[in-house]
């Protein structure tokens, strides 16, 4: 460990690098509206209320159907610090195309403004909103998934575990990609296959001490469910497609939760991306095309149109 990995520090260099995003968010956000420009833009503006603040979305639209589509509350990555939505719009347009549904991406209350569980919870509380307004909105809010990317994916897990918890089964599919799912262990005590992972270990530190600076919670239901203090029996939680990539030092920890949820009769299907290291598809569009058009034919089988 480094000097890192104290709250204080981890959070200065998590403020440092939420200012270097906004810099080069421009740029960054007009690159990613041109990427996969067979999927067509169709997009508004949402303000959810939520007791940690309002949570600014942006709602991606399908074409025309015949009934109100179905939804899907989408949680970008960033290590819980960074909150750059943009990063996923090919995604949420992939989604919206290829699944005909309504994507809500999310902007979430990030770290260190906003530490564990806050935006485990404020997850949850979107995830409600959507279920109960889609009248209001053009939605069916009773056909409904939670997704994430990395840090969002930890999100979507704690997430479908409130709904279970609560007894409300909201949520009809959980999609993890290559999500932190063990937050006992340090990123430099994860194993990859290749000698320099995506993430290296001082991100590991900043992202870690910025969302859960106690020590102590690292081990708690909503932040590890892949780590060895969570034992719960998880039957009746949401179906999950679990995604990781070979290369990713995540990888063990998402196909060691894909075993517990398969256990429990919710595994939905884990799929593992050959020769890919973590947040593959920002970069690669085929690789991204492939990905996303596995994620959308798993919402189509789980949430099918009435008939």
């Amino acid at each position: 460990m480094t000097i890192l990995s104290r709250p204080p520090f981890a959070r200065l260099v998590a403020r440092s690098m939420q200012a270097g995003m906004a810099l080069a968010a421009g740029p960054a956000t007009r690159r990613a509206h041109a990427r996969l420009p067979e999927y067509p833009r169709r997009t508004e503006a949402l303000t959810v209320p939520t007791s940690y603040g309002p949570a600014r979305v942006t709602v991606h639209r399908p074409g025309p159907a015949p009934r109100p589509p179905a939804v899907y509350v989408n949680l970008h990555g960033g290590g819980f610090v960074l909150g750059w939505t943009e990063m996923d719009d090919p995604l949420c347009r992939a989604l919206a195309a290829e699944a005909g549904a309504v994507v809500l991406n999310v902007g979430y209350a990030v770290a260190p403004q906003h530490p564990f569980p806050a935006p485990a919870r404020q997850a949850h509380e979107i995830v409600r909103w959507a279920a109960a307004h889609g009248g209001e909105h053009g939605w069916d809010g009773s056909r409904l998934v939670v997704g994430g990317q990395s840090a969002g994916g930890a999100l979507a897990a704690a997430a479908a575990r409130l709904d279970l918890e609560a007894g409300e089964s909201l949520v009809g599919l959980q999609v993890l990609h290559y999500p932190p799912l063990d937050m006992t262990v340090a990123a430099g005590d994860k194993p990859s296959v290749v000698d320099r992972p995506l993430l290296r270990p001082w991100m590991g530190e900043v992202f870690n001490s910025s969302y859960l600076p106690d020590p102590a919670e690292r081990g708690h239901r909503l932040a590890s469910p892949a780590g060895p203090r969570d034992t719960a029996d998880l039957t009746g939680i949401a179906p999950a497609l679990v995604i990781v990539a070979e290369h990713d030092i995540l990888r063990e920890e998402g196909r060691r939760y894909a075993r517990r949820l398969d256990g429990a009769g919710a595994l939905a299907a884990l799929h593992e991306v050959a020769g890919r290291d973590h947040g593959y598809d920002v970069g690669d569009d085929d690789a991204a095309r492939q990905t996303y058009r596995l994620i959308a034919s798993h919402v189509a089988r789980a949430l099918p149109a009435p008939g």
